[in-house]
């Protein structure tokens, strides 16, 4: 039990997929200008993050080692990974069509986030157990999103100060975000 609260506290804090490995910005970006919307994103990626590290890890242990097809790793990946954004958006689509239409683009290029490809592979590069593979998709997931709804925070107040005109809007994102990382660069010392 021990050992799957360092693995949570380590996904969540030190090794945070959005600011330590800085996989998955361009949703990070993109969704970060309203609070309402970088939480929808949260709640999709956590879904599909934590669905695709449990099935991959599925697929690979138990179809891809046992057939010694590993080289088709990739390929099998972004197919569960496009299988479940697609599930995603048709249920946005149905049940929360405001949330659908403020995440646009966004939505479908949960596909092609680096940071969930990222996930599934750091899941069977570390030879996770099932319980830790399923622990560990879920504290990324849930780093990700607290990343994302911190640094929306922080972009909603910087928006209503006055900035430069050449820093405005994505350079000014870029820079607080390697601020956000440096807060998180501190938690390297805990585990």
């Amino acid at each position: 039990m021990g050992d799957l609260l360092v693995l949570v506290i380590s996904c969540i804090f030190i090794n945070n997929i959005l600011l330590a490995q800085y996989l998955g910005n361009c949703p990070f970006l993109g969704t970060s200008k309203k609070m309402e919307t970088a939480i929808g994103m949260a709640g999709a990626v956590v879904f599909v993050l934590t669905m695709a590290g449990i099935i991959t890890w599925l697929i690979d242990v138990y179809f891809l080692k046992r057939l010694d097809i590993e080289f088709l790793r990739t390929i099998a990946f972004i197919l569960v990974i496009a299988s479940l954004v697609q599930f995603v958006e048709m249920f946005l689509k149905k049940s929360i069509p405001a949330l659908y239409a403020g995440l646009g683009i966004f939505l479908p290029l949960i596909t092609t986030n680096c940071a969930v490809m990222g996930v599934c592979l750091i899941n069977i590069q570390e030879e996770y157990s099932f319980l830790q593979a399923v622990v560990s998709s879920l504290a990324y997931a849930v780093g990700f999103g607290v990343a994302l709804v911190l640094f929306t925070g922080i972009r909603e107040r910087i928006i209503l100060g006055r900035v430069p005109k050449p820093l405005q809007d994505t350079s000014i994102g870029l820079i607080t975000a390697g601020f956000v990382a440096l807060v998180f660069i501190g938690f390297q010392g805990l585990v």
